[in-house]
């Protein structure tokens, strides 16, 4: 069966059996690529971001928690 144009998308096609998306055009789908390899790349790194401001806070709270000790001890 014939592949079915994506609206509002040169060169994009969709196969109407599995759903797939083409491209005809490789600068395009090259150009694609690069745009969704670099959205991951941020994702990855907020997400390594927010662990690290998480681990930081727990620390902190550690932290905070030994000095209330030690302040208690002294008094």
């Amino acid at each position: 069966m014939d592949q079915v144009p994506v609206k509002n998308h040169e060169n994009w096609f969709r196969d109407p059996t599995s759903g797939s998306l083409s491209c005809s055009d490789t600068s395009e789908y090259d150009k694609y690529m690069k745009s969704y390899r670099a959205e991951q790349r941020k994702e990855k790194e907020m997400q390594t971001l927010q662990n690290e401001v998480s681990e930081l806070k727990s620390e902190l709270g550690d932290i905070k928690s030994l000095l209330l000790t030690l302040v208690q001890k002294d008094s």
